[in-house]
């Protein structure tokens, strides 16, 4: 078997199937009689002695090759790993237990199910991963990389040599596989790999990754499943069993590298995060914290949406453990934790995924499908089966790993047209002539089957900016399969009909009014993310009409409207006590400002919003559905005003006024739902709330014909609740 030929590849590191001669062998054609040989490849070692695993040495090797080829007889009874005693020039010596002494750890069944697309368990198979195997302890590395001639797995604990590390190939699958013995967790590494071209490819990160180096390193680490005793089986209960339509939901949105920071500036731990954040989030009324992308990503003012590490937790907050324990200590606290998740493309650093084995694996070959325009990335191949499930498997692994309670899938609009941002002839139609990219409908098909099906109580929420019919209808109905979708009409209509002078406004009145023909045809979440703060598009503050006192009491007015429309809510951090400046990625909150009285009266006004729509089923049981919802007064455009009733059956109705000019209105004449009493339950004006304090001294009453005399405080919103 060691041919001149054989010797030469590897040494060169051109072997495509080192098994076959690293290791152990008979050294007879049939093995009987013959004993057994041993060759293994360490450069620049001047003398290599084998031993059994037991210590006991079994015979010495012979340098075949200068660089540092080790082949001869072994006095054992049986083929068996050895362990190898290497001494170099300076008298210094190496322990090295042979990793071409293991038999593989994957199956057939593996092999079956993932050339199928069908392997719901890819992060327990691909990726590196401690175990114990044939009794002895290392790390299996596993790897697609169909087309590759040769891949090694490299790291400190081989010199970062790509000969001493090549790896099995599995050719029905396109995996590569390799134990390395005594090798464990916090251990640094990638992977060599030798394209079809036989050129050696930059070293590329493990798509697989579970722990990765804080950047600008970009090794994978190894690490073991953290190692957490959760504690969180009340709140995951309670979301399993509910129909989160019919639940509170209000979304607190996170940068961590910017909500705050810690006395030097840096990034806040997990751990630190979890002592700060989570107690903030419960006061203010909150029921989940909302990260944009935490998967290790190379550059900061990214946000994390060019992620490359999916399965990878980033660095830049601490250890995988961190972030397990900051989840449970939410959960603990009743709070959900829902991540940013992006499958719709990634970027081309030369150690990611971009031509991963030297052809486009995950991504399209033809640019006019494959490249995005808007961001200089790749778009996933989603029609290639192996990379559906690569992104199906992440979006499992963060539900079981993790525990996360949702996830919110970024840019979908972007993945359902093939036209997205492009002209004509920069696009390649489907097949049956149109726009829509039926591999990318199947696979989010694919994905919210799998995710519903396999974790009770996760939620996906799409970020689809389109009228694309069906994101949050069930698959078996013709849907794409996502729990919620964000209302991105909602915040587009409204905000431009804030930004206009008050005097403007009565020729606007549908921009407020339009909504509602629509507001129960998806499972809605009424969304002023970040993408409205950042970019010269100025804070939510600043976006209102109006002086300074207007800009503050308009925007209170706008989050009593908003908690009060049918839809789950999410607001954006800052914009709870309305931060001034835009958004800044690279520095903390302005958290000063919260010394000054018209922003602690928006936070206040903020937390009592939260508290009332938790505690009132009417403001949230039927937020997804038309019966919940019935207009009060739709048609007082003349004087801004805009009425509706919420409602769910077994409890008490609440109407929600907002009045958009600055004029006080005494003995407004309204008719609600009912005669009666009706409480005062939040009034956007109080004095609390940095307001004028005008009012209705806390009821309202209704003759019996539901007739009342209402006092609209100027920028305003009421919500009165029938006392019964």
């Amino acid at each position: 078997m060691l041919t001149p030929e054989r010797i030469d590849r590897l040494v060169r590191g051109q072997d495509d199937d080192p098994f076959a001669t690293l290791g152990v062998h008979p050294a007879g054609a049939s093995g009987a009689g013959g004993g057994f040989t041993a060759c293994v490849l360490l450069p620049e070692a001047i003398r290599v002695e084998a031993h059994n695993l037991d210590g006991k040495p079994v015979g010495e090797l012979t340098r075949q090759h200068p660089d540092g080829l080790f082949h001869g007889k072994v006095a054992i009874r049986k083929r068996q790993p050895l362990r190898y005693i290497a001494t170099y020039a300076d008298g210094a010596t190496y322990s090295l237990l042979d990793p071409y002494g293991f038999g593989p750890v994957l199956g057939p069944m593996d092999d079956h199910y993932f050339a199928e697309g069908s392997h719901g368990r890819l992060f327990d198979k691909l990726g590196a991963h401690v175990i114990r195997h044939e009794g002895v302890e290392g790390t299996h590395f596993a790897l697609w990389a169909p087309n590759a001639r040769r891949v090694s797995v490299v790291g400190d604990f081989n010199r970062w040599d790509g000969r001493r590390g090549a790896m099995r190939h599995r050719v029905d699958a396109g995996v590569w596989e390799i134990f390395l013995p005594e090798v464990g967790s916090g251990a640094a590494y990638k992977y060599e790999i030798v394209g079809p071209d036989g050129a050696v490819l930059p070293l590329k990160a493990d798509p697989y990754a579970f722990q990765s180096e804080l950047r600008p390193s970009t090794a994978s680490i190894v690490a073991s499943p953290p190692a957490h005793d959760w504690g969180d089986a009340r709140h995951r209960d309670h979301w399993a069993r509910a129909d989160a339509r019919r639940e509170p939901v209000s979304i607190y949105e996170v940068h961590a590298g910017s909500w705050q920071r810690d006395e030097q500036g840096d990034f806040l731990t997990w751990d630190a995060l979890a002592n700060r954040l989570i107690p903030y989030v419960v006061g203010m009324g909150f029921t989940h914290i909302e990260f944009l992308p935490i998967s290790e990503y190379p550059y900061d003012p990214s946000w994390g949406y060019q992620t490359l590490g999916l399965y990878s937790p980033t660095a830049r907050f601490g250890d995988p453990a961190g972030f397990a324990r900051f989840v449970d200590g939410a959960h603990r606290a009743g709070i959900g934790v829902i991540l940013d998740w992006v499958p719709a493309h990634f970027p081309t650093d030369e150690h990611g995924l971009a031509r991963f084995d030297g052809t486009a694996l995950y991504e399209h070959e033809d640019p006019r499908k494959g490249f995005h325009p808007d961001w200089n990335t790749a778009i996933y191949n989603f029609g290639r089966r192996e990379v559906a499930q690569f992104l199906v498997n992440n979006a499992l692994f963060w539900a079981e790993r993790y525990h996360v309670d949702g996830l919110r899938v970024d840019a979908v609009a972007s993945m359902l047209y093939l036209d997205y941002s492009r002209e004509a002839g920069e696009w390649v139609p489907n097949e049956h002539g149109g726009r829509e990219n039926v591999e990318a409908v199947a696979f989010l098909q694919q994905m919210n089957r799998a995710l519903y099906g396999a974790q009770a109580g996760v939620m996906t929420i799409a970020e689809e900016s389109t009228s694309w019919p069906k994101v949050s209808h069930p698959v078996d109905a013709g849907g794409l399969g996502f729990g919620f979708k964000w209302n991105m009409g909602f915040m587009h209509d409204t905000l431009r009909y804030l930004q206009r002078d008050p005097v403007h406004r009565v020729h606007h009145h549908d921009d407020i009014t339009f909504g509602l023909l629509y507001a129960f045809t998806e499972n809605f979440v009424l969304a002023l993310s970040h993408d409205e703060v950042v970019h010269g598009k100025s804070s939510l503050l600043h976006k209102m009409a109006g002086d300074d006192c207007q800009k503050f009491a308009t925007l209170r007015a706008y989050y009593g409207l908003m908690w009060g429309y049918p839809g789950k809510k999410l607001l954006f951090m800052g914009q709870e006590f309305a931060q001034r400046a835009e958004w800044n990625e690279g520095q903390a909150l302005d958290w000063h400002l919260l010394d000054h009285h018209p922003h602690v009266g928006v936070q206040r006004l903020v937390a009592d919003l939260n508290h009332l729509y938790r505690e009132r089923p009417a403001l949230h049981a039927r937020d997804c559905e038309a019966e919940g919802f019935e207009w009060v007064l739709v048609d007082g455009a003349a004087d801004s005003v805009f009425a509706w009733q919420r409602r769910t059956p077994g409890a008490p109705p609440i109407v929600v006024i907002s009045h958009f000019t600055p004029l006080l209105r005494h003995g407004y004449r309204m008719r609600l739902p009912s005669g009666g009493r009706w409480r005062e339950r939040l009034n956007s004006d109080a004095l609390d709330y940095g307001g004028s304090g005008a009012g209705n001294m806390g009821v309202v009453e209704a003759d019996e014909a539901g007739w009342a005399n209402i006092t609209l405080p100027p920028l305003s919103t009421l919500m009165l609740e029938l006392e019964t």
